[in-house]
């Protein structure tokens, strides 16, 4: 199989756009995360630099990255970042929803990767999850909650789709609309 990748349209996003970033505050939880992280693109490449770059600050230089290959089409053995060399390794056994982070120095840090298509909300959600002291929670688990989470939303906005597409008529046990003169009185003869 064949895959192009346009490699300047990410690129030129990447380096004008800050990295998106949610990170647990320094405290004395450990949780099985320490944030998450929402690429603009797959392009990994293009989007290391500006994630190495936001977290110089709070956690020093990141000298290596770990991926799961399949959810990056590309995976660059280096990344040039401001004058040096950032190395990125790939492991199938880990987990594809997660990126690891490495530095000679300070350790390691566990990111959330939330896929750059997500919507808005649902990115907001997997954030602020991701990002709570202590959680037990994985990054496999935290992507299955918010798909339920989603799938609930679609639901509930399809039924009340239908609801409004009926003009709000009440449903019979049979599945089919009624009107209000239908309904029996109740004792204070309100339907």
């Amino acid at each position: 199989m064949t895959m192009a990748v346009d490699r300047t349209a990410p690129r030129d996003l990447a380096a004008e756009v800050p990295a998106r970033l949610s990170l647990t505050p320094k405290s004395t939880l450990a949780g099985r995360l320490d944030g998450a992280w929402w690429p603009h693109s797959r392009d990994l490449e293009a989007e290391l630099p500006p994630l190495a770059a936001a977290l110089a600050e709070p956690w020093g230089r990141i000298t290596r990255v770990t991926v799961n290959p399949t959810r990056w089409p590309v995976v660059p053995r280096t990344v040039p970042v401001a004058g040096r060399v950032l190395h990125v390794g790939w492991f199938t056994e880990q987990d594809p929803d997660k990126l690891i982070l490495l530095s000679y120095t300070v350790g390691r840090w566990d990111l959330l990767v939330i896929p750059p298509e997500t919507a808005p909300a649902a990115a907001a959600r997997l954030m602020a999850a991701a990002a709570i002291p202590g959680s037990v929670l994985t990054a496999g688990v935290l992507m299955a909650n918010e798909a339920a989470i989603g799938r609930g939303i679609r639901d509930a906005a399809r039924r009340e789709a239908a609801w409004e597409g009926e003009g709000g008529a009440c449903m019979s046990p049979f599945g089919e609309p009624m009107g209000r003169s239908a309904l029996p009185l109740s004792a204070n003869g309100w339907r």
